[in-house]
């Protein structure tokens, strides 16, 4: 199966995700960037086509739908999606678990959601910052998930590493949770990263408050990969108009 927006999947808004079935589910986010790599990772684009459930993470994504479908979706961001998961849990009481990112961010989160969401329990795993993990390290994070035993699971390893690692370990991860890989959103919710203000994203512009905050990190996802992205949609556009012919 091929990754192209023509004919994959997405929740079109926020209100989808009260949708969204309970027990073991996985949930993806895709933006422009994500989307660029997963053409060239095929092991990448598995894991966001065969996932429980993917969301449209930015506005090029939005853009790209209404283009090639003719279709109205909004934005739903990790940031969105954690939230809706985390006052739902927080409603009823639970275990969530954050498996990524730092000790010293994990710590900020820890005392964050005491104050934040009261209701809930979190357990937490530091795995070694790498781009890649040895079968013995794979096998710590797993026995710590299943031992937390959680109501829900966030993974935070950067894209496409935490996808593909929760796509490739799933049916070892013995729990009856939503499991959402959200990368920046542990920095986010921590305070280590600044999100961008509402006005910036109401209209569309996180990318570039991003860009301007770290243009030496991101000036080749967002210029050259927003490019990129461009060029892959007007191929798919092409390649739906020589089908319909």
């Amino acid at each position: 199966m091929k990754l192209c927006l023509k004919t994959i999947i997405l929740l079109k808004n926020q209100k989808d995700l009260s949708s969204l079935p309970e027990g073991k589910l996985l949930i993806n986010t895709i933006n422009a960037h994500s989307y660029n790599t997963a053409l060239k990772d095929p092991l990448f684009q598995e894991a966001l086509l065969k996932g429980g459930a993917l969301i449209p993470d930015c506005i090029s994504m939005v853009l790209a739908f209404k283009f090639l479908r003719g279709e109205k979706i909004e934005r739903t961001a990790g940031w969105d999606l954690f939230q809706y998961e985390m006052n739902k849990l927080n409603q009823k009481g639970g275990v969530c678990f954050f498996l990524g990112s730092s000790k010293k961010t994990l710590s900020l989160v820890c005392e964050k959601v005491k104050t934040v969401y009261p209701n809930i329990q979190v357990k937490t795993y530091s795995p070694p910052y790498k781009s890649s993990f040895t079968e013995e390290e794979n096998r710590e994070m797993i026995n710590a998930v299943n031992m937390a035993n959680p109501d829900l699971l966030w993974i935070g390893m950067t894209a496409p590493k935490q996808e593909k690692w929760a796509y490739e370990h799933l049916n070892e991860l013995n729990v009856h949770c939503h499991i959402g890989t959200i990368g920046a959103v542990f920095d986010f919710f921590a305070g280590t990263v600044q999100r961008a203000p509402q006005w910036w994203q109401k209209n569309g512009l996180e990318w570039a408050y991003r860009l301007l905050k770290e243009p030496k990190r991101m000036w080749r996802r967002y210029i050259i990969g927003n490019v990129l992205f461009l060029w892959n949609i007007l191929k798919e556009k092409n390649g739906m108009i020589m089908d319909h012919n």
